[in-house]
């Protein structure tokens, strides 16, 4: 683990040097789905300070068994209405917002924080008529983030995006590119893009992102049977 961890920051601090950035303008989120809380610990032994998780039920048992250790937790995956409000209660950003829908639940889910939940709104780079991952498009992107803005109790950060299966990512990471500078133009606080995976990271930092979403180049595959 502490053997990816290191190569995982040297690539990221390559691709920034690359990109003309500084390496701390990227936070590294290390996914960890299907791991046990006990690998939670020795990432936070070892400096991680943000984690993701995918689903609800396991996330909140992590986020609960960890509470001791001061991290932040990223909710990365499809999020349903009715689980909204619980994931808002443990979590410290919401990255996968991608319809209206979950917004009045995750408020209130949000309402009993101390400070407002951080969200980011969920984009799809997939061509327009093709099935592919979540995300809304991006044209519906500015009034999904005015719903955000109508309630205290979230705080719009920016946006992420996962690239399409069986595209270039560097051209898909630069069309991501586009959609983040008419985004932030409109929302010049919400600088924060997630983007970048085990696979991809290098594209997603050159192209601006300032989170990165890694898994299996940290804690390799995932345990058996998973």
């Amino acid at each position: 683990m502490a053997a990816g961890l290191a190569a995982v920051r040297e690539r990221i601090a390559a691709a920034c040097d690359e990109a003309g950035r500084d390496p701390d303008e990227v936070t590294l989120v290390v996914v960890t789905k299907f791991f046990p809380a006990s690998d939670v610990r020795l990432l936070a032994d070892l400096g991680v300070t943000d984690v993701g998780e995918n689903r609800h039920q396991e996330a909140e048992a992590k986020a609960q068994e960890c509470a001791d250790l001061g991290l932040r937790w990223h909710f990365i995956g499809g999020l349903q209405s009715n689980k909204a409000a619980a994931v808002a209660a443990y979590s410290s950003v919401v990255e996968s917002v991608d319809r209206a829908k979950l917004v009045g639940p995750l408020a209130r889910g949000a309402a009993a924080r101390d400070e407002p939940l951080d969200v980011l709104l969920q984009v799809s780079l997939d061509p327009p008529g093709r099935e592919g991952r979540a995300g809304v498009d991006p044209d519906a992107l500015p009034a999904l983030a005015e719903r955000v803005g109508q309630e205290q109790d979230l705080r719009l950060r920016g946006l992420m995006a996962v690239a399409p299966l069986g595209e270039d990512p560097a051209t898909a990471f630069a069309r991501l590119a586009e959609v983040r500078a008419a985004f932030v133009a409109e929302h010049p606080a919400a600088t924060w893009l997630s983007a970048g995976m085990s696979g991809d990271l290098e594209h997603a930092v050159r192209l601006g992102a300032t989170h990165v979403r890694i898994g299996s180049a940290v804690l390799g595959s995932r345990p058996a049977g998973k």
